[in-house]
């Protein structure tokens, strides 16, 4: 297809499709002659994922290049191009990263907890991974707030999330090419994750209403609740 036409499949305008390829987050379409390419499937599904990066994600340019040469780097194996495309999205913060004795429990703690899981093998990567770094962060910053965050309460989440793991690797094992494999986990990661928090949310929202009540309460006073008191 022509630029026009990738432009018009896409919903991004022909300028901004100049800028993604100008700052090579989008490949250079095939060369027609000197004035003119055209552009293929592979360009529209790229595009997608640039503007799941850059739109929704707010990942800088910079980083998102970083992502998309990860997503390519075809010299790696599998497991490894996921990790690095995946290890390179941005994470909110999580706190201070202080060395202090609540930060040496959260560490501890989060050991525990993987070791009750059986996750060896992200035991064995430790605080290499950004993401295991970030989670004892996380993990420290609530001990120092006084609220209780052990192996125990991980445990229960951690067996959780194994399973979205899962049903995440099964939609992406539905791609054919490896590149498009890497591609649907970052996109995933970017798009999925507010959705699963989403959910999270609904779930607490309906076994709130399921232990205590709420809905039943409204009906017999016929009025609802007041979400501040």
């Amino acid at each position: 297809m022509r630029l026009s036409e990738l432009s018009e499949e896409s919903g991004v305008s022909t300028a901004t499709i100049k800028y993604y390829l100008r700052e090579g987050l989008l490949p250079p379409g095939h060369r027609v002659h000197a004035t003119r390419a055209s552009y293929d499937a592979f360009h529209l599904r790229r595009l997608r994922l640039v503007r799941a990066l850059i739109q929704v994600g707010k990942v800088p340019v910079a980083t998102a290049r970083e992502i998309l040469a990860a997503v390519d780097d075809d010299s790696l194996e599998l497991t490894m191009r996921l990790g690095a495309a995946l290890w390179s999205l941005p994470r909110p913060p999580a706190g201070p990263a202080e060395e202090d004795e609540a930060a040496g429990e959260a560490a501890a703690e989060v050991d525990r907890m993987l070791a009750e899981v059986g996750w060896e093998r992200v035991r064995e990567v430790g605080p290499l991974s950004p993401v295991h770094r970030s989670l004892v962060a996380s993990v420290a910053t609530l001990r120092r707030l006084g609220y209780v965050c052990a192996a125990t309460e991980l445990v229960p989440y951690a067996r959780q999330m194994a399973e979205v793991a899962a049903h995440d690797l099964d939609l992406m094992e539905q791609h054919p090419q490896e590149v498009e494999r890497v591609e649907s986990a970052v996109a995933a990661a970017v798009l999925y994750e507010p959705v699963l928090l989403d959910l999270h949310r609904l779930a607490q929202e309906e076994e709130s209403q399921r232990r205590y009540g709420l809905l039943d309460q409204e009906k017999d006073t016929g009025q609802a609740a007041d979400p501040t008191r």
